[in-house]
């Protein structure tokens, strides 16, 4: 069996219950080295085999996977954040699918939930942004060309930017070519829940210069929008006297 789990964003303690209980019960852990806290592998039992992914292509995990499956391990494939985000999981599902392995995926925090977290920040504020863009720069991976920056600028959502600290000059001209203004507030989240997490408040316009100010070059993600300073919105309906909801009655009788 193949447990699939999301690390979390950095802090060991934000793995999930279940997630910590499969650590513990694993004969083999592959983990990505270059992004999961360590800590993590302190809940393997001592004869455990630990394998750092960050040092393995594709073909190498799975033969990995492949040899403990005929010894009748269990394995823990441990992906940093929640791995449905930029975790590369279909591929290697993909695979066990084809040679019958069954396998699980257990979520864990991802590192957009840690950065809002760092900042105390709610990504859909009424009457501001009700929706969450979550993208990158395209880079040595290519990007689709429907999901450019600019395109999905033009809407002005809240929009959560990874794996592009070393573009931030080019993001921020893309999100102005696609609407934002250069005063539009963004953020810089340094390693989200690590103990040597910093958050920077910015504007679009100067991203790059607040990165270069702050020696920030890898490991961050970028916020834009209003969302970030959080200046004006409207009261929730959900808890508003005078809505009424499955649960309680409006006290001036309006109904939702």
């Amino acid at each position: 069996m193949v447990h699939f789990v999301g690390a979390g964003s950095g802090a060991a303690d934000l793995i999930t219950v279940r997630g910590k209980e499969y650590l513990e019960k694993a004969d083999v852990i592959i983990y990505a080295g270059s992004l999961v806290n360590p800590e993590l592998l302190q809940y393997a039992k001592k004869n455990c085999k630990i394998w750092n992914s960050a040092k393995m292509t594709l073909e190498e995990v799975l033969d990995v996977i492949f040899e403990a499956e005929k010894s009748g391990f269990m394995t823990v494939r441990l992906h940093t954040g929640d791995p449905c985000l930029y975790g590369a999981i279909r591929e290697q599902m993909d695979v066990l699918d084809e040679k019958g392995i069954a396998y699980d995926y257990t979520p864990g925090v991802s590192s957009f939930c840690g950065a809002a977290s760092a900042l105390n920040l709610e990504y859909t504020l009424p009457n501001v942004s009700q929706s969450v863009i979550i993208t990158r720069m395209e880079g040595r991976t290519p990007v689709p060309e429907k999901e450019s920056i600019q395109s999905f600028a033009a809407h002005h959502a809240t929009m959560v930017v990874f794996l592009s600290t070393g573009m931030l000059e080019e993001l921020s001209k893309r999100l102005i070519e696609g609407g934002y203004t250069a005063d539009t507030p963004a953020a810089i989240v340094y390693r989200a829940t690590w103990p040597d997490e910093r958050a920077y408040i910015c504007t679009v316009g100067t991203l790059a210069e607040t990165a270069r100010e702050n020696h920030v070059t890898k490991t961050a993600l970028m916020i834009i929008g209003d969302v970030v300073t959080h200046s004006h919105y409207d009261r929730s309906k959900l808890y508003d006297p005078e809505f009424t909801t499955e649960f309680r009655e409006a006290s001036s009788g309006k109904k939702s």
